[in-house]
């Protein structure tokens, strides 16, 4: 994210609108908005460089969606694999719309600032193809609107990072197991306990194979991490124990991720500062959107 502000205009947002497919307390997603916005800006995202703004504080990504949902085919929708997983966790009586309608609330996010690229992970690719499906078909049926998104994956080996517990599952925020998830505000000696206790395999061998999973995984983290390719970690670790191995993956996060964690704590102090960007973002953001939503509306017979 950071190192495409170099050569592209970004756009980037806290998705708190999507945040309320799952139960959430109101405070704590108002609390978490502010959070999400003071890491974007940790990590080193720059405000005078991208776009950085809060969702829910430009209407035209609600107001797109219900466009794009008279131009999205039930069939499409229901074949989203996120959508599936999540159902069959959740059961029919904790499926709300708002989960099945949730990949075309994400085409608009991405087609109301006529985006080139959309950096994706693995997971996201199919929705990124829905996306692409819907831009094409209004295209087609009102002419030639939407710029018709390419996806961007940058390194592959960490286009999508698994559990420490179970490396065959995504690591995600929503987690049953909490071990298996490094946040990035996770105190030194939290990182180390849960890279100590990874799960990995019955071998000694440290390579990145099909059949070593957890291996690969954390492989794919220490790249990701140090900016060394998996192949010359592979070499380096070569003959030393997965102790060892673990330990050094432990420590290349904990000190990717200390400096982000001293930015978070001087911007979240500062809710008067994160409310100026947020409100600067939403403007700029603002006046993307309403353009494309105009050309939108116009098209499809509204009185604008």
């Amino acid at each position: 994210m950071v190192a495409l502000q170099k050569d592209y205009n970004c756009i980037y947002t806290v998705a708190d609108m999507h945040s309320l497919t799952v139960d959430c307390v109101p405070a704590d997603l108002r609390k978490r908005s502010y959070d999400f916005m003071a890491l974007f800006l940790a990590i080193g995202l720059d405000p005078e460089k991208s776009v950085l703004f809060v969702q829910s504080h430009v209407p035209a990504h609600a107001e797109l969606t219900w466009v794009l949902n008279c131009n999205t085919m039930m069939g499409e929708a229901s074949r989203m694999t996120q959508f599936k997983d999540k159902s069959k966790k959740a059961g029919k009586a904790g499926i709300n719309v708002g989960l099945f309608d949730y990949p075309v609330l994400m085409a608009s996010d991405i087609l109301l600032y006529q985006a080139d690229l959309v950096p994706v992970g693995k997971d996201q690719v199919q929705h990124l193809e829905l996306a692409r499906t819907i831009a094409d078909r209004f295209n087609n049926r009102y002419s030639p609107t939407f710029t018709v998104p390419e996806g961007y994956v940058g390194n592959k080996a960490t286009s999508k990072i698994y559990s420490l517990t179970d490396p065959t599952a995504k690591m995600g925020k929503t987690d049953d197991n909490a071990q298996g998830v490094v946040f990035i505000l996770d105190e030194p000696d939290v990182i180390m306990r849960k890279f100590a206790r990874a799960v990995t395999d019955s071998e000694c061998e440290i390579k990145a194979s099909a059949s070593k999973p957890g291996i690969t995984n954390l492989l794919g983290i220490y790249s990701a991490m140090t900016g060394v390719s998996v192949k010359d970690a592979e070499k380096e670790f070569d003959g030393k124990s997965y102790a060892d191995f673990k330990k050094a993956v432990g420590e290349a996060v904990i000190e990717h991720l200390r400096p982000i964690r001293e930015e978070y704590k001087r911007y979240v102090s500062d809710k008067a500062e994160l409310e100026k960007i947020i409100r600067a973002g939403a403007e700029k953001a603002s006046y993307i959107a309403r353009k494309t939503l105009s050309k939108v509306y116009r098209k499809v017979g509204f009185i604008v």
